[in-house]
């Protein structure tokens, strides 16, 4: 790894991430690559919060694996690997438990909407998210985190925490800054009022494993014009969304002079928006599914390697400011 800053940034394997989980993240975890040393990781111990099963779990860790690498993450120049797999994780958590008031534990939202969630299922994983998240970010020394707007209060705790640290032991930590994308918020396809969200059904979203047929058919069905203002629609404005940020800036500004002058086909910008939606994410697709599993086992064995050489170093450091013994 180069003298380049830490970043670091976890996905849980919960699932196939959809275009809007792409453009509003992952898409920038690909050009962050060039200017930080990356720290990728498939977090599968924040999965286990909610209830899952070990055969799937084990199938959406390879499947989260091989999405990363068809998007462009690189293991020559990033770090890709399985949290699970670096067991200072979980050591650091533990030292970070110790630093954390249980009330800003109380007041994290997305725990309390956890909660609410998995009424059936509240444990202490899901109360104790926050403190694992931090010790993920912390363990590489970390300067920058690429987060969601929903986790910016968890960055604001490891950076509480990275300050308590510093502040009992000497210092030690730079505390990590979020970096917000700009905001690309994609909506559902048959409820454009809402964020595109698999919970609304698949109708409702495009997952980067969609093949072209699905992609077609599920925008060509999506919502339009469903107002009668003279704003442009939600589902409408949508579509023209999605145009431009799967660059067809020709395509939007044909269809934007039709819409001004109410000769727009709504089935054409529907082909249109297709089309490039098809275009950007075929080849992608098939290169996630070009990877064996064997190969995908061997990349994240790899990465743990690297990942642990810098844990190991890490965290030793900090047990020596503690005052833990060798």
């Amino acid at each position: 790894m180069t003298n380049k800053k830490y970043l670091f940034s976890g996905i849980k394997p919960t699932g196939i991430p959809h275009i809007g989980n792409y453009l509003g993240a992952l898409k920038q975890w690909v050009e962050l690559q060039e200017k930080y040393n990356c720290v990728y990781l498939v977090v599968d111990y924040h999965a286990i919060t909610i209830d899952i099963l070990p055969e799937e779990l084990k199938k959406n860790s390879l499947m989260t694996t091989r999405i990363l690498l068809g998007i462009g993450i690189d293991p020559k120049k990033s770090i890709l690997s399985l949290q699970s797999k670096i067991s200072e994780h979980t050591e650091l958590a533990w030292i970070f438990n110790c630093l954390t008031p249980v009330a800003e534990m109380e007041r994290m939202t997305q725990y309390k909407d956890k909660a609410k969630e998995h009424s059936k299922n509240i444990n202490m994983g899901l109360f104790d998210y926050p403190a694992l998240m931090a010790a993920d970010i912390l363990l590489y020394k970390a300067e920058a985190v690429p987060v969601g707007e929903d986790q910016l209060q968890h960055v604001e705790l490891t950076r509480l925490i990275a300050r308590k640290f510093n502040n009992r032991y000497g210092q030690y930590f730079t505390e990590p800054k979020a970096l917000i994308s700009e905001t690309k918020k994609i909506m559902s396809l048959n409820n454009p009022n809402k964020k595109m969200s698999k919970e609304l059904g698949e109708a409702s979203y495009i997952s980067l494993i969609d093949t072209p047929e699905i992609i077609k058919k599920k925008i060509m069905k999506a919502v339009t014009d469903t107002s009668s203002s003279k704003e442009m629609a939600p589902g409408v404005k949508n579509l023209f969304d999605l145009l431009l940020y799967f660059d067809n800036k020709t395509a939007y500004d044909k269809f934007s002079e039709l819409y001004k002058k109410r000769e727009i086909k709504y089935s054409d910008l529907k082909a249109e928006v297709a089309d490039a939606v098809i275009t950007t994410l075929n080849p992608i697709r098939e290169k996630i599914l070009s990877y064996q599993d064997s190969e995908v086992e061997k990349i994240l064995a790899d990465g743990a390697e690297k990942a642990k050489a810098v844990a190991t170093k890490n965290l030793q450091e900090m047990k020596e400011k503690i005052g833990l013994l060798k």
